[in-house]
């Protein structure tokens, strides 16, 4: 499916807005905890850490060692932290910011 498209659709329109009406971190997990399964929590916090590694310089065995995350999910994080859509790089910045 194209990503432009997948954006037009309501449900998936729905989505983005219930990310946007969670005020704290305790909504925050208990929307993660309702939505999602716990290893899907822990694949999206390990592609979070693969993202903050290869933004930090790391090279791609050392990330997949670091982190055990396979050589297909470091490349991909890593297209993506490089890519058009900005989503980890914005996060990283602001992660960044707050600390």
């Amino acid at each position: 499916m194209n990503i432009e498209k997948m954006f037009d659709q309501a449900d998936v329109q729905q989505l983005v807005d219930a990310f946007l009406t969670l005020e704290d971190a305790d909504d925050v997990r208990a929307f993660l905890t309702d939505l999602c399964t716990p290893r899907e929590i822990c694949d999206f916090a390990q592609r979070l850490q693969v993202a903050r590694y290869l933004d930090g310089g790391d090279p791609y065995v050392e990330v997949q060692a670091r982190t055990g995350a396979s050589s297909t999910t470091v490349s991909r994080v890593s297209k993506a932290l490089n890519g058009e859509w900005g989503g980890y790089r914005r996060v990283l910045i602001e992660l960044a910011d707050r600390a």
